[in-house]
């Protein structure tokens, strides 16, 4: 199977559920660096990992386009004459937000125009995370999206939690969006809807149950021993979820002139990763909003990452947010990972080809069992 996330921790949670299923799975960020590698095959699932949700929406739709009309894919499957072997008809995955964010309805059609399904189902419902749809209202942990922190997210805040206010033309381009308020209800759209000619799009829980059905049984494969003692750790928390943490490691916060627009690295303060050996950076401000603001605190994010990494070689590199990730892994030119191990439902780790130790979580989820 192939997957397409329009984000990197939004990936490794796919890349972490398939591996965790027994399949060969390789994450790679964007579609050149999987067609390089020749990444796809029929024998695993294969997650691309793109960035498109902090694109603007035309930016969106251009890679949708280009990664969806890639020639490499004809190794795998002819899209167009469904030539799939496996038992359930679905050979293409969009990975989207379970919490609405992204350029969803834009890229959905891009992917059904360049791939030739006729209708796609959305279904960003995470029922095993208390995240539902009940009367195409979203819901999480029985609070309207609209009501929690999603709705101070700088770039998709959630003014609403009504799925036909915030997707309103969905229908104009066969884009269903069925309630789902548990996991039997996720395994009966798909029963619906499995018929060739349907795009699955949404969130852990639906790709879950697809690759359940999809195989012919279920079954765990060992993952690697992650390396603990005597490692020197670097934690990125650059999501607007993140949580302050209390875990041993010394704390350099972002300074308020950098986080007010300043490129100035040398305000921040660094200095304890010297006698500690390990550090977490920190945002610890959130009175500016905006896709600009947004930009800015990944970019000087990545660039204070690639600089400490540059001079103490850590371990173990930890990031948790999205763009954060996205923005510091591509700075770094790390673009192809092994997945070793899923610590917790979407913390999962990977080996870079520079053999440092990455794990990813998504800034809304927690860190289960890492620390």
């Amino acid at each position: 199977m192939i997957v397409i996330a329009d984000d990197i921790t939004g990936a490794a949670e796919i890349a972490g559920i398939a591996f965790k299923h027994g399949q060969q799975v390789r994450l790679v960020c964007g579609c050149s660096t999987a067609a390089d590698k020749t990444a796809f095959t029929a024998n695993g699932t294969v997650v691309i990992a793109t960035d498109t949700r902090s694109l603007t929406e035309s930016e969106a739709i251009a890679e949708t386009r280009h990664i969806a009309k890639s020639a490499q894919w004809g190794r795998f499957f002819d899209l167009k004459v469904r030539s799939v072997t496996c038992a359930i008809h679905c050979a293409l995955f969009k990975k989207t937000d379970s919490a609405l964010r992204g350029h969803v309805v834009a890229e959905l059609t891009a992917l059904m125009e360049a791939t030739g399904y006729p209708r796609a189902v959305y279904l960003p419902a995470n029922p095993s995370k208390g995240r539902i749809i009940r009367a195409h209202t979203y819901y999480i942990n029985n609070k309207p999206i609209a009501e929690t922190d999603f709705s101070f997210d700088p770039e998709f805040p959630a003014r609403t939690s009504s799925l036909l206010e915030r997707f309103p033309q969905a229908s104009n381009h066969n884009i269903l969006m069925p309630d789902a308020e548990t996991m039997d209800d996720i395994r009966r759209i798909i029963h619906q809807y499995n018929d060739g000619r349907t795009l699955f799009a949404g969130a852990a829980d639906l790709f879950t149950v697809l690759l359940e059905s999809s195989i012919s049984s279920s079954h765990s494969i060992s993952s690697r021993p992650s390396r603990t003692a005597g490692q020197s750790t670097l934690l990125l928390c650059g999501s607007t979820q993140s949580k302050a943490l209390n875990i041993g490691i010394p704390v350099a916060p972002m300074p308020q002139a950098i986080y007010d627009g300043s490129d100035d690295l040398t305000l921040w303060d660094t200095s304890q990763y010297d006698t500690a050996g390990s550090l977490i950076l920190t945002i610890p401000h959130t009175h500016r909003t905006g896709k600009a603001v947004a930009v800015h605190l990944r970019t000087v994010m990545a660039r204070m990452a690639c600089r400490l990494i540059a001079r103490h070689r850590p371990d173990h590199l930890v990031i948790e947010g999205g763009a954060t990730a996205w923005a510091t892994l591509n700075a770094l030119g790390w673009t192809d990972f092994e997945i070793t191990r899923e610590i917790a439902p979407g913390v999962v780790q990977m080996s870079a080809t520079s053999g440092t130790l990455v794990t990813l979580k998504p800034g809304s989820y927690p860190w289960g069992e890492l620390f």
